[in-house]
């Protein structure tokens, strides 16, 4: 078995498939994209150049859900990240979207957009990000009030996708106070060995965070 995964430990997507990786022990090959030569292997294997990119003895999968989807399909551990029940399935891959589209997506809006010379700025799109932020935080403490994981009492998919969402999200637009089920779920997910252990890989990188890392975390 020859699993590559091509990635960077201060990205966001690369943090939620490295989760997968470690909830089940898989071992694999890390292809970090700074290393010489990986980014251009990169580039022969996704046209747009995104990683995490994963190969499996020449297979190549992108988009981080699919590779999640993948690893349990072919590489399955003690921990099932896509439950067996189909509804509780179902309701991990809808939250799992839901974390990508409405927490990382308006998040990723902040970083992108202080990448961007001063006059090339979006202050009406920085207002939406704010919005679907807020809008997302006050859906979720609602959620989680009666909930240890996402999708109940188990760990899954849905998890890899809020602990790293959450976690720069509350960098750049921070948790309120008053979300404590939000923010106690959120500690929870720091605690979590696998992502724990993402964090703590991608902490030497925290300059490369455009808006300044907060000393926290």
């Amino acid at each position: 078995m020859t699993l590559e995964l091509f990635a960077h430990p201060f990205s966001s997507y690369c943090q939620k498939a490295l989760i997968a990786f470690y909830e089940n022990d898989i071992p694999f090959t890390y292809r970090m994209i700074e290393d010489p030569g990986v980014a251009d292997e990169l580039a022969s294997l996704s046209p747009f150049r995104k990683f995490p990119v994963l190969r499996d003895n020449g297979r190549v999968i992108f988009e981080t859900t699919i590779i999640i989807e993948h690893l349990q399909a072919r590489h399955p551990g003690p921990v099932r990240l896509i439950p067996e029940d189909p509804d509780a399935a179902v309701e991990a891959r809808m939250l799992d979207r839901f974390f990508d589209n409405y927490v990382m997506t308006p998040q990723s809006k902040f970083v992108f957009d202080a990448l961007r010379p001063p006059e090339s700025r979006d202050p009406y799109g920085m207002e939406e990000a704010r919005r679907m932020l807020d809008t997302s935080y006050a859906w979720l403490d609602r959620r989680m009030q009666s909930r240890e994981w996402a999708v109940g009492n188990t760990f899954t998919l849905a998890d890899c996708a809020a602990a790293p969402s959450l976690f720069y999200a509350d960098w750049t637009h921070r948790i309120p106070e008053q979300y404590e089920y939000l923010t106690a779920y959120r500690a929870r997910l720091l605690q979590r060995p696998s992502f724990a252990r993402a964090v703590d890989e991608a902490r030497r990188f925290r300059h490369y965070f455009p808006l300044g890392a907060p000393d926290r975390d």
